[in-house]
């Protein structure tokens, strides 16, 4: 409903009642907040692939979604007065279905890469590095040159091993196997297959308390990314809507809740990003 019509239905009726019963996100819509469909449905459709635990993933005992994205997705749709829609895809279609506007947004574990920023508007919500792992302890990361290291193909992971051997192994490369997705590449190096697999530092510590004594990880983080929501150019408004909503939970205590109840302390940001830079 527009704004005008709403007025004239205001008149129409009294205006005094009608000013108080105003939906919330309306109003919002008419401001330039919510684009006016999700305003109209009261809904927002979030692309999520359910598989980079804590971040999203099923409860093994309910095989109900959950993570420290599904709670922020949620927490950020209650501040923006909708109903929260998880749409599970592919990590691979979960570009173009924004684009499309098959979905209203992403929030599934995606990091803020330059090439993405060409067609998405990324906004950084929790920080993170690619990270080195093993079944067996290692005390230098040097030590994995010349060796064999599995992370997921659709990832950055790959290329930033190859990056990162380049600049430390001489003359003995670490051989980059790409896997699909981040539990392959657990299942290959307990199945021996590699040596060494490469994942977020966000997930790794949690992966680690599943397993007790089965994942050692393996020096710092070599890299430093944010981990960012998806949203498509043609229009900012649900973008800016979601910015000034995650700055709300920031401010209010639940970011920092959310982060404490997953055991992600170590990766909150201080500052909201859109595009790389500080908003």
């Amino acid at each position: 409903m527009s704004r005008p019509i709403f007025l004239l239905a205001c008149l129409a009726l009294a205006a005094t009642a009608c000013t108080a019963q105003a939906p919330e996100n309306l109003k919002a819509a008419s401001d330039g907040g919510l684009p006016p469909k999700i305003a109209e449905s009261k809904t927002v459709v979030i692309g999520n692939v359910p598989n980079y635990p804590p971040l999203e993933f099923k409860d093994p005992a309910t095989n109900q979604l959950t993570g420290f994205d599904i709670d922020l997705g949620n927490a950020i749709g209650k501040k923006l007065g909708v109903t929260v829609k998880w749409q599970e895809t592919s990590f691979e279609q979960l570009q173009s279905a924004v684009t499309t506007g098959r979905i209203d947004m992403i929030l599934s574990g995606m990091s803020d890469l330059p090439e993405r920023r060409e067609t998405l508007d990324l906004v950084g919500y929790l920080s993170s590095g690619a990270q080195f792992f093993a079944t067996t302890k290692v005390a230098d990361p040097k030590e994995l040159c010349g060796k064999t290291v599995g992370a997921s193909r659709r990832t950055s992971f790959p290329g930033e091993i190859k990056k990162w051997s380049e600049k430390n192994c001489s003359g003995k490369p670490i051989k980059v196997v790409g896997t699909e997705g981040s539990a392959d590449a657990r299942t290959q190096l307990t199945q021996g297959r590699v040596d060494a697999a490469v994942q977020g530092s966000e997930t790794l510590p949690y992966i680690a308390e599943q397993d007790p004594g089965k994942f050692n990880l393996v020096g710092e983080p070599f890299t430093e990314v944010n981990q960012a929501m998806g949203f498509g150019k043609q229009d900012p408004r649900l973008r800016d809507a979601v910015i000034k909503a995650l700055a709300g939970l920031q401010q209010d205590g639940t970011y920092a809740s959310l982060l404490d109840k997953w055991g992600l302390k170590d990766n909150a940001i201080k500052q909201i990003t859109l595009n790389g830079a500080a908003t």
